[in-house]
């Protein structure tokens, strides 16, 4: 897919690995400077090379998006260095592992204030610190990773799936507000993506793949760059009269489940 985002500076958040990644190396070849951000240095500055090897220009900023001071530190590196940001797209994102996957009466209070404060909270720290921007700007957009988990409810993932809800009305509350200041506030909802933490809980074990699958009309799960599309779209002029909308891509998931009477 191509659009047009030359002269675009964005910072996607979570973005050293997985749906992030594939979602900042489709901007830059679609013209964007890109802020890649995540905790693990190492492999962001990987992904800056990535970038640059497109021949776009890119930086790498470490910040936790569940810390506030982490997140207004990193808009103000960006601000002083490129003087906006005409994209946001929070991606960044945790859940817990397959030993956590337990119902409520069980479930660790540390795993649901950690989950809650990256997938939530984090959200909302960088939004409210990159809408400053954009409100003196009169324009932007946000593009938020919720999950199908946001629309329908998950088992044994209390928390993730309180978080990605959250996310959701979020995405149409903020779209409410920020419409005034031509700031476009859409979300993204994936399905069931191989990104390396799904691959190894899911995708190793063939009878637990049997079952998730038999959940995707499609038979199959995404590929992280299958999401790209629908954040290009979000990102471009060609959004510019959708604003409060969950593009949902997974693969028919969250259709129904089609039985045979």
């Amino acid at each position: 897919m191509k659009v047009d985002l030359e002269n675009k500076i964005a910072l996607v958040t979570g973005s050293t690995r997985g749906i992030g990644r594939a979602i900042a190396l489709s901007f830059a070849k679609n013209g964007a400077t890109i802020v890649v951000n995540g905790r693990d240095e190492e492999r962001g500055k990987s992904v800056v090379e990535e970038i640059k090897a497109l021949g776009r220009e890119s930086i790498f900023v470490r910040a936790d998006v569940g810390d506030q001071e982490q997140v207004n530190n990193l808009v103000a590196q960006i601000i002083e260095k490129f003087g906006r940001i005409d994209i946001l797209v929070n991606n960044a994102g945790i859940n817990v592992g397959k030993e956590g996957r337990v119902p409520i009466h069980e479930f660790s209070e540390d795993d649901w204030h950690r989950t809650i404060n990256v997938d939530l909270n984090g959200v909302f720290y960088c939004s409210k610190a990159v809408a400053k921007h954009m409100v003196e700007q009169k324009s932007g957009k946000i593009i938020n990773i919720s999950s199908i988990a946001g629309i329908v409810p998950l088992r044994l993932q209390i928390a993730f799936t309180a978080a990605k809800a959250g996310v959701v009305n979020m995405t149409r509350a903020m779209a409410l507000e920020l419409a005034p200041y031509n700031i476009h506030v859409n979300c993204i909802a994936p399905g069931s993506t191989l990104v390396e933490g799904t691959r190894e809980l899911f995708y190793s074990d063939p009878s637990m793949a049997e079952k998730l699958l038999s959940h995707i009309p499609l038979r199959r799960p995404a590929e992280p760059e299958e999401m790209t599309g629908a954040a290009l779209f979000l990102a471009s002029k060609d959004s510019d009269y959708v604003t409060g909308n969950i593009l949902v891509v997974d693969g028919g998931w969250t259709c129904g489940f089609a039985r045979d009477w």
